[in-house]
């Protein structure tokens, strides 16, 4: 412990008093002397107040002064940075520079691609194009790389715009088309479902977007895209359709349907239409298909019977020659035999059919497609002297 001089303390308290005694201090005011006392404590007070104002001072200068040295070099610096740091420092910049070039790329490519499958499918609708191959698997783009290329894929996003207005008039064009086309095939008695079937499923698995006008973009596109899908495979199966003239020239000696029968004159049920011609006529297939029956076969004759799929067939019957063989692959147009009158026959002429699902049905609506797909109203053909069969 530290000892306390008691005596000395009350000794320099004493001299420390002596300097604050009671004085008196006398000024004119311009009118009169005038006298006032300041105390001891007064005094002292107000001198502890100078005092702490100097230590305040002082402090403050000499931290300005060590500033000021430090500011022109006087005081001792950090070491400086090393090479190897600052290539370092560099070297993180640029990565980081490269990696944003290579989203503002990446994120300009998907959007390009987008533009580029959105415009073909347009255009493939809008031109009636059903043989276009058209895909749309460009990948969304997240929110960060849509942020980060915002200013480059800007013309891009103008160009997605207009094209959603497109996509809406290429829609109801599309749906005008197929709804034109079913209805072309109710009337020759086929279901469109027979040729535009198959179920859609599997887990659900959404899909990132930039946002809810993206979302709606792409299911907008999308819905474009099944129903051209539709439209297509529609349009495409007029292909399996008996729709073009078997023979160059076509006249009718007998028609679909109950007749008196030539032979016997009772009534009975004709399958398919006569047509009269002279012997060696052309025969030619009334769609794509395959030979499925090439043979002699009663009543028929010399028979050809092309299976076309999605169970439609037709028959050409009582031909003097048979020129393919079965299990062939005819196209529509093809050359397949020659008129006669083979089996049971009143002359040459030729006995055609179509049957769905292995029921004939009239081969009429089937010949006047013919007229549809040309845009030409459909011809009626009356009946001629000619050849005829016994129902077949």
């Amino acid at each position: 412990m530290i000892a306390i001089d008691t005596a000395r303390l009350k000794q320099v308290a004493a001299q420390v008093a002596q300097n604050f005694k009671t004085r008196d201090f006398i000024f004119h005011d311009g009118r009169a002397l005038r006298r006032f006392s300041i105390a001891g404590r007064t005094q002292a007070a107000l001198a502890g107040v100078a005092t702490l104002s100097l230590c305040f001072t002082a402090y403050g200068v000499a931290h300005a002064g060590a500033a000021a040295a430090s500011i022109v070099g006087l005081t001792p610096q950090t070491a400086p940075e090393s090479a190897e740091a600052k290539l370092a420092r560099l070297q993180t910049k640029v990565a980081a520079m490269q990696a944003q070039v290579a989203t503002i790329k990446q994120a300009a490519q998907i959007q390009a691609r987008r533009v580029e499958e959105r415009q073909a499918l347009i255009a493939a609708v809008l031109a009636g194009d059903a043989s276009a191959k058209l895909a749309l698997n460009a990948p969304a783009l997240d929110a960060h790389a849509t942020r980060v290329a915002g200013d480059v894929v800007a013309p891009l996003t103008k160009v997605e715009a207009h094209q959603r207005l497109l996509a809406a008039k290429a829609r109801e064009l599309a749906e005008r088309r197929y709804a034109l086309a079913a209805a072309h095939f109710r009337k020759l008695g086929l279901s469109p479902e027979r040729f535009v079937r198959g179920g859609q499923g599997g887990p659900y698995e959404p899909v990132a977007t930039t946002g809810t006008t993206d979302a709606n973009a792409d299911a907008q596109f999308r819905s474009l895209f099944l129903t051209w899908k539709k439209l297509e495979t529609l349009e495409k199966a007029v292909i399996a359709i008996p729709a073009s003239q078997p023979v160059p020239k076509v006249n009718f000696s007998s028609y679909y349907g109950v007749r008196s029968d030539p032979f016997r004159g009772t009534a009975a049920m004709h399958a398919g239409v006569d047509i009269p011609g002279s012997v060696g006529t052309p025969i030619y297939a009334t769609a794509d298909g395959i030979v499925s029956r090439a043979e002699r076969s009663g009543g028929y004759g010399n028979l050809i019977e092309v299976n076309h799929g999605r169970g439609i067939a037709t028959r050409y019957g009582h031909l003097s020659k048979i020129i393919v063989a079965p299990n062939t692959r005819v196209t529509r147009g093809q050359l397949i035999g020659l008129m006669g009158s083979t089996g049971r026959s009143t002359g040459s002429h030729l006995h055609y059919e179509v049957r769905i699902d292995g029921q004939a049905v009239n081969p009429m609506p089937f010949l006047q497609t013919v007229d549809y797909l040309k845009g030409r109203t459909p011809v009626e053909h009356p009946l001629v002297e000619g050849g005829t069969d016994a129902a077949n």
